[in-house]
C-alpha cells in the first residue's frame, strides 16, 4: 500500500510543461514497464482477504494517471496558436501536378484521327515479328539488304524472329485474314539498327495506311496524301511526291512537305533544301497481294507509311529528334497545352 501511496506522490508531482515532458510522462506510469504495471503484478503476493482492495486501489491509481496524461495532453493542444505558426492552415492545398501527353503520342493520335475520318480502321500488331510478315510476303529478295544485321535487330536465339522494321507486318496480316475492300491503317513502334543523329533513332514511331479495292489508282493516292497535309500542316502546305523504289509498291514515291522549321529556306534538319520527307507511299505490288491470298488482277491498291517523329519535328519546330527519347519533364511539359 505504500507503494501505491508512493506513485500516487510522484504522479502529483511531475510537472508537465510541453510534450518532451507528456512522453516522459506516458514512459513512466502509462508504460508496460512502468510501476503501475509492476504493481499489478504484485496482486499475487498479496494475502488473499486483501487482493479486492489492493486490486481496486491499483486500479484506481492507473486511471488517474490516464486522466492526468489526458488533460495535460488537451492542454497543450489548445496553447498552440496557429496565428504564430510557420504553417497557414487555412491556405489551399497545392494542387496535383498532372502529367502531359507526350509530343509523339499526341501527333500520332491526330494523324490516325485524320484518316479514321476518310474511313481508315486502326489495327495493331505484335513488335517482335517472324521473316515472312515482316519481309519475304512483301517482296523483299532473300539478299535484300534489309534484311542484314547492320539495318535490323534480330532474335539471338531464333534468327528468323526480328524486331520489325515497320508496320507494314500489320497490313500483312490484315490481308492475310480479310479480303478487299481493306481500309486500315496501322500505328506502332519500329526498330532499325540506325545510328542516332538529331534527324534518326533506332527506335521510331509509325502509321501506315493501307486501301484496297477495284479500280485503286494513283491517283486516289495522291488525293488522300494532299488532303492529309493540309489537315496536319495547315491549307498553304505544299507537298512533292518523288519517284522511288520500295520492294513491297510498284509505282513508288516518297512525299516531301516544305519544311516548316525553316519556311523551305534551309536548314540542317532538312539539310538545307527547304524540303522534308515525312512519308513513303505506292501502289501495291501485285506479288505482296497474291502473296496474302488477295487476287492482284481483280484488286488493286496503295500503301503509305508516315514516320511520326520527324512529323512532329515538322509540327513543332523542333530540331532534333533525340530530344524525344530523353524523357525530360521539362521539354514535356511544353505540350500540356496541345494534349487537351
Amino acid at each position: 500500500m505504500s507503494k501505491i501511496e508512493n506513485i500516487k506522490l510522484k504522479l502529483d508531482q511531475f510537472v508537465i510543461e510541453n510534450n518532451e515532458h507528456l512522453e516522459n510522462f506516458r514512459l513512466q506510469f502509462l508504460s508496460k514497464k512502468a510501476e503501475l504495471q509492476e504493481l499489478l503484478g504484485e496482486i499475487k503476493n498479496v494475502a488473499p482477504e486483501l487482493r479486492k482492495d489492493f486490486g481496486q486501489q491499483v486500479n484506481q491509481l492507473k486511471q488517474y494517471a490516464q486522466q492526468l496524461f489526458d488533460d495535460y495532453k488537451a492542454k497543450l493542444e489548445s496553447q498552440i496558436s496557429y496565428n504564430q505558426s510557420d504553417v497557414d492552415v487555412f491556405r489551399p492545398a497545392t494542387g496535383i501536378t498532372v502529367g502531359s501527353m507526350h509530343p509523339v503520342t499526341i501527333v500520332m493520335n491526330k494523324v490516325c484521327d485524320i484518316f479514321e475520318k476518310l474511313g481508315f480502321e486502326p489495327v495493331s500488331g505484335p513488335d517482335i515479328e517472324d521473316d515472312w510478315h515482316v519481309f519475304s510476303a512483301l517482296n523483299f529478295a532473300p539478299e535484300h539488304p534489309a534484311r542484314d544485321m547492320q539495318d535490323t535487330f534480330f532474335v539471338e536465339v531464333n534468327p528468323e524472329m526480328l524486331l520489325r522494321t515497320h508496320t507494314s507486318s500489320i497490313q500483312v496480316r490484315t490481308m492475310e485474314q480479310n479480303q478487299p475492300p481493306i481500309r486500315v491503317i496501322c500505328p506502332g513502334r519500329v526498330f532499325r539498327n540506325e545510328t542516332i543523329t538529331a534527324r534518326s533513332h533506332c527506335i521510331f514511331h509509325q502509321v501506315e495506311g493501307l486501301y484496297i479495292a477495284e479500280n485503286v489508282t494513283f491517283a486516289d493516292l495522291k488525293q488522300v496524301l494532299l488532303y492529309f497535309a493540309k489537315e496536319m500542316f495547315g491549307e498553304e502546305t505544299k507537298i512533292r511526291l518523288r519517284p522511288s523504289y520500295f520492294p513491297f509498291t510498284e509505282p513508288s514515291a516518297e512525299m516531301d512537305i516544305e519544311c516548316k522549321i525553316c519556311g523551305g529556306a534551309g536548314c540542317n534538319v532538312c539539310k538545307h533544301s527547304g524540303w522534308l520527307e515525312i512519308m513513303g507511299c505506292g501502289m501495291v505490288d501485285p506479288n505482296v497481294l497474291d502473296n496474302c491470298g488477295i487476287d492482284s488482277k481483280k484488286y488493286s491498291g496503295y500503301a503509305f507509311g508516315i514516320g511520326i517523329e520527324r512529323m512532329t519535328m515538322l509540327k513543332y519546330k523542333t530540331n532534333d529528334i533525340r530530344l524525344y527519347f530523353e524523357n525530360d519533364i521539362r521539354f514535356i511539359q511544353q505540350f500540356t497545352a496541345a494534349s487537351k
